[in-house]
């Protein structure tokens, strides 16, 4: 709400003409400030915050919010936490474009920000692959972590991999960006992967090598190794297991990482 420093007072024998302009000048005013709050949304899960994005984009946002809500559990093997209703449901924040969202993020290399304690994701309408990708990925955060909880020891790579197996261009597609990577020599073994972390400074060229890793080894757990036995990772990184030992308790086949990376890249090479 804008507040004036000086005092409005209406003059009745003032020109009919000034009063006219002023009240003009005061609704302009007044109609800059509301354009920049936010407006809301709903749904039965979501809440979806916009200033002045399209409300057919907004609308779509919310119905795409729904189905992937519904599907991603099925896709890994998990059971969802019932509670995503009233006071807590997720909260989309849709900013009007690119700089807004990066002046507000600080990442230049991201589309799309989410808080898993929040609830809430950050993102801008013209995101590239909005309801093909960031939607899907930044909802898989906040599943995935529910399910596991907020103190579950959980490597980056792993979570973002299971983030970007919601992407199905990703899904299907990191393999083949893996064995170009692996052609270039830029390829990182999963023990350094296993180690890495991402921030706002980080080189554009590296995230996109750890992300398309991720997503590969992830898809590779899940499709190669039987859901199952991701869904029993899951269950064992719940009640705070290590990684390293809830790993091995559900792939027997993988005693150590390096063992998995072996499997890994034997399947890639085929």
């Amino acid at each position: 709400m804008l507040s004036f420093g000086w005092p409005m007072r209406l003059i009745a024998s003032k020109m009919v003409k000034q009063a006219f302009l002023f009240v003009c000048w005061l609704m302009v005013i007044v109609s800059g400030a509301c354009s920049e709050e936010w407006s809301e949304q709903q749904s039965d899960h979501f809440i979806v915050y916009s200033k002045n994005a399209p409300s057919g984009f907004v609308q779509n946002a919310l119905e795409s919010a729904e189905q992937i809500y519904e599907k991603t559990t099925t896709t890994l093997g998990i059971t969802r936490y019932q509670g995503w209703i009233w006071e807590d449901r997720v909260k989309i924040y849709i900013y009007d474009n690119a700089d807004d969202y990066k002046q507000s993020s600080g990442y230049d290399w991201s589309a799309g920000i989410v808080s898993t304690q929040n609830r809430t994701i950050s993102t801008y309408p013209s995101a590239s692959g909005f309801f093909d990708s960031v939607l899907p990925h930044e909802l898989g955060h906040i599943i995935f972590r529910e399910y596991v909880g907020s103190d579950a020891d959980i490597p980056l790579w792993f979570e973002e991999g299971v983030a970007m197996y919601q992407e199905r261009g990703k899904r299907f597609g990191a393999d083949d960006d893996v064995r170009q990577i692996m052609k270039t020599g830029h390829f990182i073994p999963l023990s350094a992967l296993h180690d890495m972390r991402l921030g706002k400074g980080s080189d554009p060229d590296l995230v996109k090598i750890f992300y398309a890793e991720a997503a590969s080894v992830v898809s590779f757990l899940l499709e190669e190794g039987e859901q199952y036995r991701f869904s029993r990772l899951c269950d064992e990184l719940k009640k705070e297991v290590r990684f390293e030992t809830a790993f091995k308790k559900s792939y027997m086949a993988y005693q150590t990482l390096n063992d998995l990376d072996v499997a890994w890249r034997g399947y890639l090479e085929k």
